[in-house]
Formats: C-alpha cells, structure tokens, sequence
C-alpha cells in the first residue's frame, strides 16, 4: 500500500514539475517575441482603415498583456484597435483604455484649421507627407495636445507656435518627442 502511495506521488510529481516549469516560462516571454509583439501591435494600430491624424493610441506590453492608452475621434477606432490586437499571436488579454473624445462641431473646425496651420507651414510641410501623419492633434473641449514625434527641438517649437496661434483653443500642451538621429 505504502509502495504504491509512493509510485502515485512520485508519477505526479514527475508529471506536475514540467507543467509548474512550463508554466514559470508562460508568465515571461523571451525578448525576442516581446520585440515581435510590440511591431506586431505597432502594425496593426497604424493600419486601421479610421485611424487618423486626429488620433493618439499608445500601448503598453507585459509579458503577454497590451494595454491600449490614448484618445480617438471614431468610437469604432477604440473597438477596432482592441480587436485587432486581440488577434495577434502570442497576446492573452487586451485592456483597452483608449478615451473617445466627445462630439463637438467645435472642436472639430479647430481640428481642422490647426491641421492646416501646422501641416501648411512651409518648415513642417515635409511631415505632410506619407499616409500616417507623425504630428497627431488631440483636441478635447477646446484643449489641444500635439502628440508624436518631429525631427528636431526647432520643428517642435514651431508646431507649438502654429498651435498656439490658431483662434479658438483654450490651452495648447506640446508633447511631442525630438527623435534622435
């Protein structure tokens, strides 16, 4: 009786050490699938059909958690962007955090003249180009923020300027990010 208590504890403890071992890997994935995750959530974010200048989403990574931060225009841009990410390979659990921002005919028009003050202006006109805008205009309530990223401390100041000199915005916050060459 003893001998075959024995046998069944030491079956199941051979059994249960490379599921406790398998399972102490799930909780960390290797940097190399922590990379590919991240590009993989980069794409996709950038390739929703919605997704505008007029947009902000971030996202954060742990182990095989996203969580998406920011602010949209088009509530289907916040549903589209967490299933999206939820369908990418190695990703568990998706927690969307991204704020949709109120309808207002308001800010609207001033999402429009602060996209053609700073995007018109001749030093920032080489950022007009291509299909993703790295200059994104987040306006909440009458407040702007400049997110993204420019080329330069002088590109930045001057897209604050344009921002800031554009009628009807209560506030301007400049956070966008010098990229180092």
């Amino acid at each position: 009786m003893n001998r075959r208590l024995l046998t069944l504890f030491v079956t199941l403890l051979a059994i249960g050490i490379p599921a406790i071992a398998q399972d102490a890997q799930r909780d960390q994935p290797s940097a190399k699938s922590q990379e590919r995750i991240t590009k993989e959530v980069r794409h996709e974010i950038l390739m929703l059909p919605y997704f505008s200048v007029f947009d902000n989403i971030a996202f954060k990574i742990d182990g095989y958690n996203v969580t998406l931060l920011g602010q949209v225009v088009n509530p289907t841009v916040k549903s589209d962007a967490g299933n999206v990410v939820k369908r990418i390979e190695g990703v568990e659990n998706v927690d969307n955090q991204i704020e949709v921002l109120p309808t207002s005919p308001m800010d609207d028009r001033l999402r429009r003249r602060l996209f053609r003050a700073i995007y018109a202006y001749p030093p920032l006109e080489k950022y007009a180009m291509g299909v993703q805008k790295p200059i994104r205009i987040i306006v909440k309530n009458g407040h702007v923020t400049l997110e993204g990223v420019v080329d330069n401390e002088g590109d930045k100041n001057f897209a604050g300027m344009r921002a800031n000199g554009v009628s009807g915005s209560f506030s301007v916050t400049n956070n966008l990010q010098v990229v180092k060459p």
